[in-house]
């Protein structure tokens, strides 16, 4: 009878040991990233792109393609020649490069072509469209923050309603833990983060709410999509790297999907050179 009472005991203790270090983390790390966002420029892709670069590789580690040295390589030479590129503004280089990255990982492993090119082409998407939303000098920094801040109060409200609230599991086949509720609840949040934007003059109330919305879905279904994969491979984390929050992959895994969706909002609305302004003006 002790004993099954101190287990919950000591699991509750873990959570809140988990907690406090996610918090810590975030404390240090967001902060970070806004600085190195508003400064931009060569700042900020080179952060872009070795993000990218431990996205690819931690890929590899979960999808157990690491070991051979010549994929791993191939993709990190390609998507730092790619960040190359876009530091000194040659976007059609940089998309030329990582067509050839991408034909060099698939041809080097034949077998599982799909995984190495599918990680590659989830690495390069992240660091290309981090790097065009962030280009434009009057509205990138804006529609940067704008995503960064989605992504993270879909995340946290997720969390928080989720243990809060509880309920019917979201796709437990996939995520055990992810709830209706907690899905809503960072829903909800992300409208909140648009508000807060049309109040300080960011942008029009109605469409911003309408991509606030676009993205916290999104960045929920990136999310899923990542932990399916890991579940695919038997993978818990991607990594240690972050702690209380496990590897880059675990870590970014929505904004990836936000930050592609929020460039192709803003290109199709300002072109490749005004992704930014054309995602805060659509």
């Amino acid at each position: 009878m002790t004993e099954g009472k101190a287990a919950p005991a000591a699991s509750a203790e873990a959570d809140s040991r988990n907690l406090s270090t996610r918090i810590i983390a975030a404390a240090v790390l967001i902060p970070l990233a806004i600085a190195i966002a508003w400064a931009g420029g060569w700042l900020w892709t080179t952060l872009v792109t070795l993000a990218a670069i431990g996205l690819y590789v931690e890929w590899l580690m979960v999808a157990g393609l690491v070991a051979d040295r010549r994929v791993v390589a191939a993709g990190v030479f390609a998507l730092a020649m790619a960040g190359l590129c876009l530091a000194i503004g040659r976007i059609e280089a940089a998309l030329v490069v990582f067509g050839v990255g991408l034909v060099a990982v698939a041809m080097i492993t034949p077998s599982q072509r799909n995984w190495s090119a599918l990680g590659f082409l989830y690495a390069a998407a992240a660091e290309i469209a981090s790097v065009l939303l962030r280009l434009d000098p009057v509205k990138g920094f804006a529609a940067l923050v704008f995503v960064l801040v989605i992504v993270w109060v879909t995340d946290s409200g997720g969390y928080f309603a989720g243990r809060g609230i509880g309920g019917p599991k979201l796709w437990p086949r996939v995520s055990p833990k992810k709830t209706w509720a907690g899905a809503i609840g960072g829903f909800v949040a992300s409208l909140a983060v648009a508000g807060g934007f049309a109040a300080l003059d960011l942008g029009k109330t109605g469409p911003l709410l309408m991509i606030s919305g676009v993205l916290s879905v999104v960045s929920q279904l990136g999310d899923l999509f990542e932990s399916a994969v890991k579940r695919r491979f038997g993978v818990k984390d991607s990594s240690q790297i972050i702690p209380g929050h496990g590897g880059l992959l675990d870590r970014l895994d929505g904004f990836v999907a936000a930050v592609a969706m929020a460039a192709l909002f803003g290109f199709l609305r300002g072109g490749a050179d005004g992704v930014g302004r054309g995602l805060m003006v659509w």
